[in-house]
Order: C-alpha cells, then sequence, then structure tokens
C-alpha cells in the first residue's frame, strides 16, 4: 500500500510505502519541517498506526470525516478524484479550515472500543441468524442456525465478561461506568458503548456533545422561510444505543418521561419527541461526567 502526501508551501508530492519504514521516513521529514498542522481522513482505521506515530512525535495532527474533505473539494471545483488530488484537496482543507488537533484515544481505550465494536458485530449476526431460524424448514437448517446461535451467546458473553473485567481494572472507567449506570434506562452496553465511542463525553458543552453524536437540531431557513429542523451525521454507533436508552427511559425515568409528556401535549411528533428525549439524556450524561455527580433528579 502506497501513501500520498502534499506538502507545502514547496508544493512537493510525496508517494511513499505505507509500512514501518514508510511512517518512520514520514515522521522524520514531518519532524524537521515543523509544520502547523497535518491533515489525514479517517480510512476506517488504517490511518491510525501513522497518526499514533506523528503524535508520538509531537505533531499536531488532525483526522477528519473523508466527507468534509470531498465536500470541501466540490465546493473548490476539485470534481476529480485520485490519491494525489485528495492530497493536494487536504492541504487547501488545512490552510483555509484549520481543524482542531484532538488527542487519539489511547491503546486501552482503543481495544476497549474494538470489543465494543466486535459486541456489536456478532449481536447483528445474532439477530440475523434468529431471523433465519424462523423462517428455516429443514431439520438440518435448524440445527445448523442454533449451533451457530448458541456460539454466538457463548462469545458475546465472554465479550461481556472480557469488558467487565476491563472496566474494573480502572478506577478512571470504573467511576465514569458508574455514574452512568445510576441513571434510569441506562444499560451495561449503553455506558460501555459511551465510555468506548464518545470519550469526549464530559468535556464539551451540551451543544458540543449533541453535535459530535448527531442529535442536535440543525437549521433549515432561508429568508422569512423557516424550515423544519433536522439531525444529520454524528456517530451512528453511538446514537444507536442512545436511541434504546431513551426508549427504556421514557418509561422508566421519572425526567426523560415528564418531559416527553409535555412534548406530546404540544403536538410534537413521535419522532421529533425520541430525539429531543435522546439529545436530553445525552445532556444529562455529559453534566453527571463534567461534574463527577450521580443520578439525582436536580441533574435535569
Amino acid at each position: 500500500m502506497l501513501l500520498d502526501l502534499r506538502l507545502e508551501p514547496a508544493g512537493e508530492n510525496l508517494h511513499i510505502a505505507y509500512n514501518d519504514e514508510g511512517i518512520a521516513e514520514i515522521c522524520h521529514r514531518l519532524t524537521a519541517m515543523s509544520p502547523t498542522r497535518i491533515v489525514m481522513e479517517a480510512t476506517g482505521g488504517l490511518e491510525t498506526p501513522l497518526a499514533i506515530e506523528l503524535l508520538a512525535h509531537s505533531l499536531p495532527v488532525s483526522v477528519i470525516n473523508p466527507r468534509q474533505a470531498r465536500d470541501f473539494a466540490k465546493a473548490t471545483g476539485q470534481l476529480a478524484k485520485t490519491d494525489r488530488v485528495d492530497a493536494t484537496v487536504l492541504c487547501a482543507f488545512a490552510r483555509a479550515i484549520r481543524p482542531p488537533v484532538r488527542p487519539l484515544k489511547d491503546a486501552d481505550l482503543r481495544e476497549l472500543d474494538d470489543l465494543v465494536s466486535r459486541r456489536r458485530q456478532l449481536v447483528s449476526i445474532r439477530v440475523q441468524e434468529t431471523i433465519r431460524l424462523s423462517s428455516a424448514k429443514s431439520k438440518t437448517m435448524q440445527k445448523s442456525l442454533k449451533t451457530h446461535i448458541d456460539w454466538l451467546n457463548k462469545q458475546i458473553a465472554k465479550l461481556d465478561d472480557d469488558l467487565g473485567k476491563r472496566l474494573r481494572t480502572s478506577e478512571a472507567w470504573r467511576i465514569k461506568d458508574d455514574l452512568l449506570s445510576s441513571i434510569p434506562g441506562v444499560g451495561a452496553v449503553t455506558s460501555l458503548t459511551m465510555l468506548a465511542k464518545c470519550p469526549e463525553l464530559g468535556q464539551l458543552n451540551r451543544r458540543e456533545i449533541a453535535k459530535l453524536t448527531g442529535v442536535a437540531p440543525l437549521a433549515n431557513d432561508s429568508g422569512k422561510h423557516r424550515g423544519k429542523r433536522f439531525i444529520w451525521g454524528g456517530r451512528a454507533d453511538v446514537r444507536a444505543v442512545l436511541y434504546m436508552a431513551t426508549v427504556s427511559a421514557i418509561r422508566c425515568n421519572v425526567a426523560i418521561k415528564a418531559f416527553a409528556e409535555r412534548l406530546k401535549k404540544t403536538g410534537k411528533p413521535a419522532k421529533v419527541v425520541i430525539v429531543a428525549c435522546m439529545r436530553k439524556l445525552l445532556t444529562i450524561m455529559n453534566a453527571m461526567l463534567k461534574n463527577n455527580a450521580p443520578w439525582t433528579l436536580k441533574t435535569t
């Protein structure tokens, strides 16, 4: 695998192998340059080894959503897409937007993130196999599906046990997990996912955390026209567990239930009520971790 780099203001293009030797060469070159910003796209985790090494060399790295880079390219009239073009676009993006430099997750948190992702994958496969079992006619097929479902159940149980042990070995994680789990409607899976997938929780204000997660109402106005607010983007895996926790909280959490009832009385559609309650629950989680305070009705 090869990696394209664009160096400014020299206008130099590099084509370097993406392996240990190539990463070492990149770090050596960039350290000598003392850049003000290094921007790379998120590519499903492939960018992580390079980003980790760059940060280890105290270099300012920003890992951005590839959609941002592509939209920026289109806005500047650059419709072609190649690795070399992408590198040039990222340079222009860095100059114009100056995306913030954020620390990457540490090794322990990355491993926790991987385990949570793996658990979600296995649960998704189990749902699919259960659906297939419900319509399977052949006994051979039924036996095969049941065997696979049993295996999946054991693997999920092992992951749950491993995740629980990891939480208990870290005092910081254990404290955060205890705080989140004290909220009525928030269970172990929701708490784990929030810790692994949204480490910014408790560090941002309520508007920033809502936008990061994808539950912030976005305006759609023009002139005198006031369009309906909508949500878009954000972290889908976090939003998925937040949705399930909210459905539970509307039934068993006094504060969320009362909030939902108030919205319903004003005629808000069901989906609007759910999203508003998701945002409310997220805001509560954020405030609790920020203030290191357990759940009380006063938290709301």
